[in-house]
């Protein structure tokens, strides 16, 4: 079906989160930026565009544009069809309430390994910013508080360190793990008949180290352990990394701040690599064109949007596979159907309180939290434009308490929770932003899609495999770095890949 409505639509027991990888930019503060105003144009579309291009880009994410910038620069004709009135996606740039500072909504974070975006970043003349990692961390366990070193980040006490044979375990599985492949591992009927609890349940019965081992799966997708495959997370560990670097310390990379990816933030945010690459896009880029459908059964595909209909000998359908399927396909895909069925976005909010100076380093702490706080049960200290912010992430359960409340009231309950982490100098906050990924209708939550148990090894295959002149990309669809920007990137470079093979 067709997209429609955020909030009458969208199924209450959804789920989210956001580590990894997106609401609207104003033209004079992308311009502040150092991003021309022509990178949110309000261009349209006559209403039947003549033009056969050689593809259609569906999603102006980071994915659609990774896609659309390689095939222009191969001398293809191309359009890239953006539902929002902005490019990037889950990657978004949103101000603070009072002063209008550049807070990262989204996706923010770069490490080791992630190449792809690492490069883009370095293209763009986007600076990165060690994210602060000196100190002590947070653990935070059933009301409890207690300090442990921010490197390597990992709380270690008689309960905790239970879960180092797990994690040793995790390690060797990952060793030897058809990455971005899952449902071709030998035990993948297995682990992809149970959920991830369960599989951590089956290793260790100590408390701690099932909430430690919960929380590694948490933090980085926003969705509880008993709601996803066994499976989807292995295989989520096991792309933490690139061709050329195998492991050890897949569950490290993933989940660390220094040597991880949580190493580096974006000054001025990772926003300004999707919008200065949209901005370089220029006149491929078309705003405001949700696509309705896409028809194969002709001689060239058609793909209609608000905006306008387009017609290109190849179609990317660059957008998550939980979202993808709410356009109408002609003919039907009944396997992408149904693999998209099985897919669900996380619940998840991003608030982020601004201070005049970093007082926690005074007091020897990171800024960095991880245990099971409410609401906001991970935190970062991060930056905006000389001030400090301690950032924390809303998510799963407490995200779905708190989606309709006012916000003034999700503000007070995520200051008392720094309170309780670092202090009562947390209350002396100058600025704050808020921003609710489950309210957006082009994303209805983040940072990335998760798999029910038993979707993977009935129909993993048509996460990737083109149907007709489709291309699927989004983070989701990648081998390596899924879920985060440099997935994104390289889900972009592979459709290109194979539409350039293909033409």
């Amino acid at each position: 079906m067709p997209f429609t409505s955020h909030s009458a639509n969208r199924p209450l027991d959804r789920r989210s989160f956001l580590y990894g990888v997106a609401a609207f930019s104003g033209a004079a503060a992308v311009g502040a930026l150092g991003v021309p105003a022509s990178a949110t144009p309000a261009r349209r579309a006559p209403a039947n565009d003549p033009t056969v291009y050689d593809a259609i880009v569906v999603g102006g994410g980071i994915s659609g544009l990774a896609a659309a910038k390689a095939l222009v620069e191969a001398g293809r004709t191309v359009r890239v069809l953006e539902a929002r009135s902005r490019a990037g996606g889950r990657i978004h740039n949103h101000p603070t309430a009072r002063l209008g500072l550049t807070t990262d909504a989204g996706a923010e974070f770069i490490g080791p390994t992630q190449d792809r975006i690492d490069a883009l970043a370095h293209e763009y003349g986007v600076e990165q910013l060690p994210t602060y990692n000196t100190g002590l961390s947070v653990f935070w366990n059933g009301g409890q508080r207690s300090l442990f070193p921010s490197d390597p980040g990992l709380p270690l006490d008689l309960g905790t360190t239970a879960a180092l044979p797990v994690i040793a375990e995790i390690e060797a599985v990952c060793a030897d793990f058809p990455v971005g492949e899952p449902w071709r591992h030998p035990r993948a009927a297995e682990w992809d008949a149970i959920t991830w609890r369960e599989w951590v349940e089956q290793r260790t019965d100590v408390a701690n180290a099932r909430m430690v081992l919960d929380l590694a799966a948490s933090a980085a997708l926003s969705v509880k352990g008993d709601e996803f495959s066994a499976l989807y997370m292995l295989n989520y560990f096991a792309a933490s990394t690139n061709e050329s670097t195998p492991g050890p310390s897949y569950f490290s990379r993933l989940l660390s701040t220094s040597g991880g990816a949580q190493e580096r933030v974006c000054n001025g945010g990772a926003a300004l690599v999707p919008l200065r690459m949209a901005a370089a896009l220029g006149d491929v880029m078309v705003y405001d064109a949700p696509v309705r459908s896409i028809d194969q059964s002709g001689e060239v595909p058609v793909v209609t949007s608000d905006a306008g209909t387009f017609r290109g000998r190849r179609v990317v359908v660059a957008m998550s596979p939980a979202i993808s399927h709410r356009i109408d396909y002609t003919p039907e895909l009944p396997e992408r159907a149904a693999l998209c069925a099985g897919y669900t976005m996380g619940r998840v909010g991003k608030f982020a309180a601004v201070y005049e100076r970093p007082w926690w380093r005074d007091k020897g702490l990171s800024g960095q939290t991880i245990g099971n706080g409410t609401p906001s049960d991970v935190t970062f200290e991060n930056y905006a434009e000389g001030n400090h912010i301690l950032m924390g992430f809303i998510s799963a359960h407490e995200m779905e308490r708190l989606d309709d409340a006012p916000e003034q009231q999700v503000v007070d309950e995520c200051i008392e929770s720094f309170v309780g982490y670092f202090g009562d100098e947390a209350r002396g906050y100058i600025d704050h932003s808020l921003f609710r990924w489950d309210h957006e209708e082009w994303s209805w939550g983040g940072p990335v899609a998760t798999t029910a148990p038993g979707v993977l090894t009935a129909h993993g295959p048509a996460l990737r495999t083109p149907a007709g002149a489709i291309h699927w990309a989004g983070t989701e669809t990648s081998d390596y770095w899924t879920g985060y920007m440099d997935g994104g990137v390289r889900s972009g470079h592979r459709a290109a890949d194979e539409i350039l093979a293909a033409l």
